[in-house]
C-alpha cells in the first residue's frame, strides 16, 4: 500500500521572520517555528517595504492619520503602498494557503500596530499590507498567534 503523501501548504511569510536582515534597522525578526513550518512546506518570502523601494536600514516608520511617515517625518506612504500592492499582485498569483506575518509592523501588522507617535503606543488596527490583503480574502495570522498555538500542541 502507498503512503499518502501530505500535502504542503503554500505559505507566504514575511521575510524577516525566515531571517532575512531586511528589518529597518537591518536585523531580523527570525522565528524557529516559522523555520520549521517553512521546512515542510512551499514558502514565498516578502518584505513589502523592499518591494516598494525603501532600504534596509532605513528610518523606523508608523501609520499617523492613514500615511506611513517616517520618525523623522517624511511620508513614505507610496512606497509602504506599492509594496503592499506587489504583495497582494503576488498573492493573487499564487494563492498562498496562508500568510504569516510580522506582528505590530506598519506594513505586517495583522492585528495591532503602532499608532504614528513613535512613543510604543499600540492600535488594533492592521498595518497597510496585512489590511490589503485581508480586504482581498487572504487568511493572515499574526507570526504571535502561530507561536500561541505552537505551544497549544506541545502540551
Amino acid at each position: 500500500m502507498k503512503k499518502d503523501k501530505k500535502r504542503k501548504m503554500k505559505i507566504m511569510v514575511s521575510a524577516c521572520l525566515a531571517g532575512e536582515n531586511c528589518k529597518y534597522n537591518g536585523g531580523n525578526n527570525r522565528n524557529e517555528i516559522v523555520l520549521k513550518l517553512m521546512a515542510d512546506n512551499e514558502v514565498i518570502t516578502v518584505c513589502p517595504e523592499q518591494m516598494g523601494g525603501l532600504p534596509t536600514p532605513r528610518v523606523p516608520s508608523e501609520v499617523r492619520d492613514g500615511l506611513v511617515i517616517t520618525k523623522d517625518g517624511r511620508i513614505v506612504d507610496a512606497e509602504f503602498r506599492s509594496g503592499a500592492a506587489k504583495c497582494l499582485q503576488l498573492a493573487k498569483r499564487l494563492q498562498p494557503d496562508l500568510i504569516i506575518l510580522q506582528s505590530r509592523s506598519p506594513s505586517c501588522g495583522v492585528k495591532q500596530r503602532y499608532d504614528g507617535t513613535f512613543t510604543g503606543t499600540l492600535v488594533d488596527q492592521a498595518g497597510v499590507t496585512a489590511q490589503l490583503l485581508m480586504e482581498n480574502g487572504f487568511r493572515c495570522l499574526d507570526v504571535e498567534d502561530l507561536v500561541t498555538v505552537q505551544r497549544g500542541f506541545k502540551r
